[in-house]
């Protein structure tokens, strides 16, 4: 079957572009040929094998030399990205113009080469729109920020309308997101399917490694961390994450357990605001280790003892999974998607806002790790419930049988 996948994000930094690497990356490894279109900002972007990849260039925003033909601007986002600070709001009507006519081009290319039998857009947004001009299944995957930009920028809705009406099918990845589509699109409620997240199993998974290994290329000290549990955070730093509330809880947990090292993984618009809280709640735990890539976040997992979810809103939680998937019990919000894979099997469940909570959690978390023969079989079953129910490579026939319906 020939595929073509369009994401409006680069495939690292983003959710939904972890997502639509993981997808292309078990859907070629079943025979099937696939294409991704997506935006980049550098021609230094990375390849992923056996998956052809077509970029539509933008200008970077820090300055360094934009690729050839490049649009010039960034490439827009609902909130942010690694690698851009431009939103979908922030565009003129030149640069919208700019946007779809580039991404429509890029299409026309790929069709020309060999039509495919399907489109799957990420996003109900507007390039999943653009694939409605075509006479070719299109299959959309709701990924949640598109939701709440659907609700941000009413002059902009009409691109998900025309989207949704012209899909096949509409995933959704998990219940509450399944429940926030029909609110909005009750029109697609009959094409709306839940479908499990599913993690690469050939990036996360249990390996052992030594704190000092991993540790010492981000600066820290055997003092930093020698004796003492770890817990960690990664995603990007927005307020929707909720990593005010961790550094707040820090202040609990860390009085009551002595030995404790904070790590804090990821980048974003609340990064300044959060070093500058953690600053005036004297977090002397905390490390903040900025962006990192995937095979570096699967490290620091393997020496960390739990990983904390603490957002306020997740319409899946994909992270909670790859920690799970390198065998670490994770603490997340009662709230989302975050529900539908995570209980007290593989952590635990917090209200949302609630720092008592998360530290409550955590204390208790980190005691019940406390005796390592416990810990070390309470970690295998976690990962083994990741592997089996969760690891893309077995779930992908779900994805294929949508396909075909769509195309009967």
């Amino acid at each position: 079957m020939k595929i073509l996948l369009i994401n409006h994000f680069p495939l690292a930094g983003s959710g939904s572009g972890t997502y639509t690497k993981n997808l292309a990356v078990s859907l070629a490894g079943r025979g099937h040929d696939v294409t991704i279109i997506l935006p980049e900002n550098t021609e230094d972007y990375e390849e992923v094998p056996g998956v052809n990849l077509h970029p539509v260039f933008f200008a970077p925003e820090d300055g360094s030399p934009a690729p050839h033909d490049a649009l010039p601007f960034n490439f827009p986002c609902f909130t942010t990205h690694p690698r851009s600070t431009m939103t979908f709001g922030d565009m003129s009507d030149e640069e919208m113009n700019l946007y779809t006519s580039a991404f429509l081009n890029a299409i026309d290319e790929e069709i020309a080469k060999g039509k495919p039998d399907v489109i799957h857009g990420q996003h109900v947004w507007i390039l999943s729109s653009l694939a409605a001009e075509y006479d070719i299944p299109l299959v959309l995957t709701a990924h949640g920020t598109d939701l709440m930009g659907f609700d941000k920028w009413p002059d902009l809705r009409h691109f998900a309308k025309k989207a949704i009406n012209a899909s096949k099918a509409v995933i959704t990845i998990s219940k509450d997101n399944g429940d926030l589509v029909r609110e909005r699109f009750p029109e697609a409620s009959q094409k709306i399917i839940l479908m499990r997240n599913g993690y690469d199993p050939g990036v996360f998974f249990p390996e052992s490694l030594t704190r000092e290994e991993v540790l010492g290329s981000y600066g820290l000290s055997p003092e930093d961390y020698t004796g003492k549990k770890i817990v960690i955070f990664a995603g990007k730093l927005t307020h929707a994450k909720g990593v005010d509330v961790l550094l707040r809880a820090e202040k609990k947990y860390s009085s009551e357990i002595s030995d404790v090292l904070t790590l804090i993984v990821g980048d974003g618009e609340e990064m300044d605001h959060l070093k500058s809280l953690s600053q005036k709640l004297d977090n002397h735990t905390v490390r903040f280790l900025g962006n990192v890539d995937q095979n570096s976040l699967r490290r620091l997992y393997n020496i960390s003892d739990v990983d904390i979810v603490p957002s306020r809103k997740e319409a899946f939680g994909l992270v909670a999974l790859e920690a799970m998937a390198c065998g670490i019990p994770v603490i997340v919000t009662d709230q989302g998607g975050l529900p539908d894979f995570v209980n007290d099997s593989v952590g635990a469940l917090v209200r949302p806002d609630d720092h008592d909570d998360l530290a409550d959690a955590i204390i208790k978390t980190l005691s019940r790790l406390s005796e390592p023969a416990s810990a070390k079989n309470w970690r295998s079953k976690i990962h083994r419930y990741a592997r089996e129910d969760f690891a893309q490579d077995t779930i992908i026939h779900e994805l294929e049988d949508v396909y075909e319906k769509c195309c009967d």
